[in-house]
């Protein structure tokens, strides 16, 4: 593999080179653990210093000239040296040398692995480092044994000492997108992250010893499937770290591998605590606080891979039995003791209690970890778990994007799943894996079929409430909320039923504009989540599902941001939990679009549809997501394409949905330059909203065509006296149904349009803004600029400098709202003025586009008239207002 792209540590390199080059002469030096990506941060802040002012002397110290005398610094003095000096003379005329291939410079002395220097050249570090026009930087690396002279540096104050810590998260997330020429799904950035612990080497051997088909690429996003190949390179990179192990610490080692978190009680029952204290000592376990436990862990994930890969497969068993031994002698007191015993259990062939194994895994489930879920269940199935085993599996296989077989493990309990509660779950499993896995809507009916045929109020309650979801979501929302209220209108309703029929209304709520309604219930059905989630921990789907639309349609972009981040994301991405990710990275796109941030919206967007390729029922959400992302950069090929795989994968099962699809659809004609289309397609989408009752959806559909300017249009029926009403007065109607601070600023925004009032619009943009709504915020402010530039107002120029201020808060983004009314300029013109606005003057242009100064005179006066401008000094923040204009100077 080629080097590495440097990517982050933006910062730490900043401090190097402020540090070489800076006028205090005081150096710095960085420390930290191999394969931390010192040596190249010294490399490239030495590649940033100017030659011409500063003598880089760059070394690199190593194990082969650390007992040769200046063999550290053999590669800048010269071979011979003079005969009979002593030390100190040798030390003076080793100085005189690099002075006078300084040639009157100032001296920067960059040491790599500075511990590894032999006493003579880390005598002469030191005395350079007290030259006044010398500075001395360098790397050291942990654990070692430094030289004197070296540790001197910063205990005399000559250099700055500082620890680099790992890589970041969002810098190994860069990292892996350079070198794997894409940007890289969330989950698996986290993943690699949190293995490598940060450190840049361990991160490229984890990705270079990848076999194929671990690293794969699904609509331009790469994702990790999760395997560890621990390649020649890499385990020799561990077995380095660990070193040579007695006995007793490889005991420790292994324990910790196989159980951490570990408690030391426990630990200390099974090895000798000298033991313990040796690990800790050498850094190979940590030891911390947890409230009121002290648990240990390895210094390093990848430890864990060696250790146990090395275990010998006998003395694997009998750590991990011993390990549940421990645990069960003093209870399963902590949350995930269950889970982690039968765990133990499983792998150390001594797992006999199907009961152990089944609430373990429903524990697994509770925490969305679904391949861990999995093996627990499909091995209390093995062990005579019965029904309850199969039902369990089968739902955990609907979610792992396997109906088929889920279907096939539930036919085979058919037989068994008579009598009370086991009729009820067979059939409303089977009917979301049917439903929403095998996308055959029949399925809602024959669920209706079977819940008449149940004798139980409490069976009835459970089957009508999946019922009226899968209604929900195939547009029959009228017997949707019937059967919803019905449950909860039920006292025999068991308390999942009743919060998925809460899920359904809260949903319906949001669609209908009755945002406040939505919130409490959906406030109500988290609060009961302790209750509901060890039965259906699945709800949760549900309860996002209304919680998101809720968010979206309200504009609360801080909203989203609180449950793009909360636990369940966090459980949701560790355990593979595809639906759930998938369907929160779709609102993290939605909200930076709407920020303005079109290429964090585009990858998210992306990254949405590689993780639900496999799983319909949000993928045509998660294109129709990306088709909007890529129209806001202007895209139209990407966006077409995007819209294109919406129709594809959306499942008729979510017909439920359409309104974001066919939003996205307008936003694809208008950026493929049909204006027209997409007004006409909009407005009919209004309509049918308005139909169906969608009020919520309905104001920001009537938003798009204002965007397009079509405030004034008609829009909806006939009124009696044979008038339609206009956008603007069909959204100042919505303004006062629909809840939230939202729909009044839409109004707003359209009888501003209307009536081509700037200052109103310029009120608007900063209420926009106000709710970091940028795009919606730009565009007005370019609906005001234009009013203002063709009344040649005097506030013309602050309004572009307003503009150009928020469109500079954005990505890339491109829209028709802000391009409609640009100034009819030739290409000439707009050439002209992007020279003239990075600052070259009328001769200096002339003379590149091959024209006579007069001429440039003459277009630039057009371009000052045309834009509303006096001269050069508005010229710049103007064309900043103008996307695609205001780049660098044309080549």
């Amino acid at each position: 593999m080629s080097r590495w792209e440097f990517v982050g540590r933006r910062d730490e390199l900043d401090r190097l080179l402020a540090a070489a080059s800076g006028a205090d002469g005081r150096g710095l030096f960085y420390s930290g653990s191999a394969g931390l990506g010192k040596s190249r941060l010294l490399r490239e802040a030495l590649a940033r210093v100017p030659t011409d002012g500063y003598a880089v002397c760059a070394v690199s110290a190593s194990a082969t000239t650390a007992a040769l005398p200046f063999g550290g610094l053999v590669q800048l003095l010269p071979a011979e040296q003079p005969q009979g000096l002593s030390p100190a003379s040798v030390l003076r005329w080793a100085v005189e040398q690099l002075q006078q291939q300084a040639a009157g410079r100032h001296i920067v002395l960059a040491v790599d692995d500075a511990h590894l220097l032999d006493p003579p050249s880390a005598a002469l570090v030191h005395l350079i480092g007290r030259a006044e026009n010398a500075t001395v930087v360098g790397t050291l690396r942990d654990g070692e044994q430094l030289p004197l002279p070296i540790r001197a540096l910063w205990t005399d104050g000559l250099v700055d000492h500082v620890e680099l810590a790992p890589l970041g998260l969002a810098d190994t997330t860069d990292l892996l997108a350079a070198i794997l020429k894409g940007p890289v799904d969330p989950c698996s950035a986290d993943r690699l992250w949190r293995l490598s612990g940060g450190n840049a080497l361990l991160l490229r051997e984890l990705v270079t010893a990848a076999p194929p088909g671990e690293l794969t690429r699904t609509y331009g996003m790469w994702r990790w499937t999760g395997g560890l190949t621990l390649a020649p390179t890499l385990a020799e990179l561990i077995d380095t770290r660990i070193g040579q192990l007695t006995p007793g610490v490889r005991a420790v080692l292994e324990l910790v591998a196989f159980g951490e978190p570990l408690g030391l009680h426990l630990l200390g029952q099974a090895v000798e605590p000298a033991d313990v204290e040796t690990a800790e000592e050498r850094g190979l376990i940590t030891v911390e606080r947890n409230d009121r436990r002290t648990d240990v862990r390895l210094a390093h994930p990848l430890y864990g891979e060696v250790m146990r890969r090395r275990c010998p497969v006998s003395r694997n068993r009998r750590l991990q039995a011993r390990l549940a031994e421990l645990v069960e002698a003093v209870g399963t007191r902590r949350r995930d003791d269950l889970l982690r015993v039968a765990v133990w259990r499983l792998d150390s062939g001594t797992a006999q209690d199907p009961a152990l194994l089944l609430g373990a895994a429903a524990q697994a489930f509770t925490r969305y970890d679904v391949p861990l879920a999995t093996r627990l269940a499909r091995a209390a199935l093995d062990a005579d778990g019965g029904f309850d085993a199969a039902e369990l599996l089968a739902t955990l296989l609907m979610f792992a994007d396997r109906p088929e077989e889920a279907i096939v493990m539930l036919d085979a309990v058919a037989d068994d799943a008579a009598g009370s509660g086991r009729c009820s779950r067979w059939v409303t499993v089977r009917g979301m894996v049917s439903y929403w896995g095998l996308n055959q809507e029949s399925t809602v009916d024959e669920m209706a079929a079977q819940a008449g045929k149940l004798p139980d109020a409490t069976d009835r309650a459970r089957v009508n409430a999946f019922e009226a979801i899968m209604r929900l979501h195939r547009l029959d929302t009228g017997p949707a909320v019937r059967l919803a209220r019905a449950v909860l209108d039920r006292p025999a309703a068991g308390i999942a039923a009743r919060e998925l029929a809460r899920c359904t209304l809260a949903y319906l709520q949001a669609t209908q504009g009755q945002l406040t309604l939505s919130g409490a219930a959906i406030h109500q059905v988290q609060a009961e989540a302790a209750r509901w989630r060890g039965d259906m921990p699945y709800l949760q789907l549900a309860l996002e599902l209304a919680r998101g639309t809720r968010l979206a349609l309200a504009g609360d972009l801080a909203g989203i941001d609180a449950i793009v981040a909360d636990e369940f994301a966090d459980l949701a991405g560790a355990g593979d939990f595809r639906l759930g990710t998938g369907y929160l990275a779709i609102l993290q796109a939605y909200a930076a679009r709407l920020r303005g941030q079109s290429g964090t919206a585009l990858k998210t967007s992306l990254g949405a549809c590689a993780v639900l390729a496999t799983s319909r029922v949000y993928a045509g959400l998660a294109h129709a997501e990306r088709a909007q992302a890529a129209a806001l950069r202007g895209d139209a090929a990407h966006a077409a394409e995007a819209m294109a795989e919406a129709d594809r994968t959306q499942a008729p099962g979510m017909a439920v949905l359409y309104p974001w699809l066919e939003q996205a659809r307008g936003a694809v004609l208008a950026a493929a330059g049909d204006p027209a289309g997409a007004a006409r397609h909009l407005a009919a989408l209004a309509d049918r909203l308005r139909d169906d009752g969608f009020a919520g959806h309905e104001v920001l559909v009537l938003h798009d065509l204002v965007r397009l300017g079509q405030a004034t249009a008609p829009v909806g029926p006939t009124c009696g006296d044979g008038s339609r009403r206009t956008v603007a007065q069909r959204l100042a109607e919505l303004s006062e149904r629909v809840d939230g601070p939202l729909p009044p600023l839409l109004a707003r925004c359209a009888r501003a349009v209307a009536d081509n009032s700037a200052d109103e619009l310029l009120a608007v943009a900063d209420d926009f803004a106000g709710l970091d709504l940028r795009v919606y915020a730009a565009e007005a402010t370019a609906a005001a600029t234009r009013r203002l530039r063709r009344r040649r107002s005097s506030s013309a120029s602050a309004a572009h400098a307003r503009l150009g201020e928020l469109l500079g808060r954005c990505d890339q983004v491109d829209t028709p709202a802000l391009r409609l009314g640009q100034p009819a300029l030739s290409d000439r013109e707009w050439e002209v003025a992007r020279l003239a606005a990075q600052g070259a003057t009328s001769r200096a242009i002339a003379e590149r586009l091959f024209l006579s100064s007069r001429t440039v005179d003459n277009h630039l006066q057009h371009v000052y008239s045309k834009l509303g401008v006096t001269g050069r000094t508005e010229l710049r923040s103007v064309l900043r207002s103008y996307p695609g204009q205001e780049g660098e100077p044309a080549q």
